[in-house]
């Protein structure tokens, strides 16, 4: 089963969630970012599937590029953006859907 968030960079789409681990297939939109934030508990491995991903993680720009991945430990502040085109990317993660801390969010969200 699987169900799309709206969201207003783009949407997600949870394939598989269980007690042990979580599945997304995120799509960030052409000129939009996510929050900057970090996670108290949870653990994800992005991987890039189109597109370009930008992301700033730990005072650092990095661009992933198809295939390329980058794994976020708990308490590293981060953000994901996009300039060119749409990115289409996995999120693999622990179960901590809601253990999300923003420091700064373009669309005011708490």
């Amino acid at each position: 089963m699987t169900k799309i968030i709206k969201k207003p960079w783009g949407q997600e789409e949870i394939i598989f969630l269980s007690k042990d681990y979580c599945v997304k297939k995120l799509t960030l939109n052409k000129n939009e970012m996510t929050s900057l934030q970090y996670h108290e508990k949870k653990t994800e491995t992005v991987i890039v599937l189109k597109g370009k991903l930008n992301i700033q993680i730990k005072n650092t720009n990095l661009i992933l590029k198809p295939f390329e991945t980058i794994t976020i430990l708990p308490n590293q502040k981060h953000r994901m953006s996009v300039e060119d085109n749409e990115c289409l990317y996995l999120e693999c993660s622990t179960p901590h859907l809601d253990d999300v801390v923003r420091i700064h969010d373009k669309y005011k969200r708490k």
